[in-house]
């Protein structure tokens, strides 16, 4: 096994269950990507927006169940199943490289994987076989302390995990349930903006600018009213770095899956690390 790139995963609604769209498409053609290309992964590390906490915490169970963390859906998707195991051993790795970089870390036997975690895995990994490690995200923190988390753990990667966040590139939901459009509306001017100045400075790897979105980023806060779903591309990119990365926090990448549904929900995934570009090929 070669090292793996670390991901961005826009997740959207839990609809994406039932009905994939493009989105779950392209994920059901990412699980199989990798694997090719890489290999399979030993287990995979994520982080999600609806596991979040006051601190850092590791899930550490050795199986999971699935949690139906929203209401109002349809009675079937209540009924979806991802009860993937989890891995002890994994867990304390990620601990311990997190202890490692002076990082404050909590561990917990108990686990779970919300909506943002057994959606998105559930098209790459139908079978729920690949071992599942959820680390909590702390809505609180800056872009860059969250980049620090994703950083301490880039070694993993040479280790066969693949490390992911999951959020949404766009998510105003205030905006979806006051000012309805069809899935299928054409993408608003702004949200356009905002995918277009991300895809540049992505690929410009100019992650300062990156980390001071919130007043450089066009439509920035009209985007995310808060910071949960995005902060989720900070620590896949820090796990994206190489050592040479390091002191500037810049690492290569690369965009996978280009989206949007209801005309500003966002969906894109982006990869990050040298192996970015072998992944977008594999997927071409």
């Amino acid at each position: 096994m070669t090292a793996l790139p670390s991901l961005y995963l826009s997740h959207g609604s839990p609809m994406i269950a039932l009905e994939p769209g493009d989105a779950g498409r392209f994920m059901q053609r990412l699980g199989p990507a990798i694997d090719a290309t890489f290999g399979r992964p030993r287990a995979v590390v994520v982080m999600s927006p609806h596991t979040a906490t006051r601190s850092s915490i590791v899930l550490g169970a050795s199986q999971h169940e699935t949690i139906h963390d929203f209401g109002g859906f349809p009675a079937p998707l209540y009924e979806v199943r991802y009860d993937a195991p989890g891995s002890p051993a994994v867990a304390r790795e990620v601990m311990n490289a997190l202890a490692a970089a002076d990082l404050p870390i909590q561990g917990t036997p108990q686990g779970g994987l919300d909506h943002g975690i057994w959606t998105t895995l559930m098209h790459l990994y139908p079978q729920a076989d690949v071992p599942v490690v959820p680390l909590s995200l702390v809505p609180t923190m800056k872009p860059a302390q969250v980049q620090a988390i994703g950083r301490a753990l880039r070694g993993l990667r040479e280790q066969g995990v693949l490390v992911v966040g999951s959020g949404s590139l766009t998510h105003n939901l205030r905006r979806f349930f006051t000012e309805p459009t069809p899935e299928d509306a054409p993408e608003a001017p702004d949200c356009a903006a905002f995918r277009a100045w991300v895809l540049d400075k992505t690929q410009a790897r100019d992650w300062d600018a990156l980390r001071q979105w919130g007043e450089l980023a066009p439509h920035a806060r009209a985007m995310h009213p808060s910071d949960d779903h995005w902060l989720p591309i900070y620590f896949a990119a820090g796990a994206g770095e190489t050592d040479a990365d390091v002191a500037t926090g810049s690492p290569e990448a690369g965009r996978l899956h280009s989206g949007v549904t209801y005309g500003h929900l966002a969906m894109d995934a982006y990869a990050f690390g040298p192996e970015a570009h072998a992944l977008q090929q594999a997927l071409r």
